[in-house]
């Protein structure tokens, strides 16, 4: 059989999602309590990778297991995992569904704070160049990616997709002068490697005139780098929608 989880966590304590040799991620960890819990060996595949210190509001993965799930195990399940993890729901789905190609719509939204937060500590970007931003180019800076399909501006390097292209459905900056705070919201079908850490750095740069609307605009036209790049800090960052057309969104 095969399940699709439906979980949270905050990345600050782990080198990302992906398993990597010798060091704490969050798929490692989850595949740990599963394989105990469950007496046999699980191995896990996630929506997306997520990097060192992103965090995700919400995330699906999903495995392969054969036996009964023991009495309470939802409940167990979370015990067995530190603080900085919860899995909310099991979902028994087809035995070809899969939690990274099936996704359909992903969100992300990043943070950033404009004063000091005792309570923001590495789940919020400080950014304390509020004065220094105009809001209509950082507007501007946003909307003018919804009219390019194609991204090799706002990905890392050394990377080996296929293709630079995302369907991208939303980008926009919602800020909250009285709360000292701003969020960006972006949304698409997939995203490349850095791309979004990317945009927000690109989007920052130009409300502060270090970097001009046209250079962008040339940049997505040509399929170039940028003449000055900037990758957002991973604090501020989390994935917040996955959709399939299999799965209710109801929790």
């Amino acid at each position: 059989m095969r399940y699709f989880a439906e979980l949270a966590y905050n990345g600050t304590n782990y080198v990302g999602w992906q398993s990597q040799p010798g060091q704490r991620s969050v798929q490692g960890t989850i595949e740990e309590a599963l394989s105990t819990i469950l007496n046999t060996p699980i191995e896990v595949v996630g929506c997306g990778r997520t990097d060192a210190g992103v965090h995700a509001k919400q995330y699906f993965l999903h495995f392969d297991f054969e036996g009964s799930f023991p009495q309470g195990f939802d409940r167990r399940i979370n015990k067995f995992l530190p603080p900085d993890i919860a899995i909310y729901r099991f979902i028994e789905v087809g035995p070809d569904a899969h939690a990274r190609f099936d996704a359909t719509h992903r969100a992300y939204e990043y943070h950033i704070d404009f004063r000091k937060n005792p309570f923001g500590k590495d789940t919020r970007y400080f950014f304390p160049f509020a004065g220094q931003l105009d809001e209509e180019l950082l507007q501007e800076a946003a909307q003018l990616l919804l009219e390019y399909q194609e991204f090799y501006p706002f990905c890392k390097s050394n990377t080996d997709v296929k293709t630079m292209r995302c369907d991208l459905r939303r980008a926009e900056w919602i800020i909250d002068r009285e709360a000292h705070s701003m969020v960006f919201h972006i949304a698409a079908d997939r995203f490349l490697r850095g791309m979004v850490r990317l945009i927000v750095g690109m989007c920052l740069n130009v409300a502060q005139g270090k970097l001009g609307l046209e250079a962008v605009r040339t940049a997505l036209e040509q399929q170039t780098r940028l003449p000055k790049s900037l990758s957002a800090p991973p604090d501020g960052l989390y994935l917040t929608d996955i959709r399939y057309p299999f799965i209710d969104a109801a929790t």
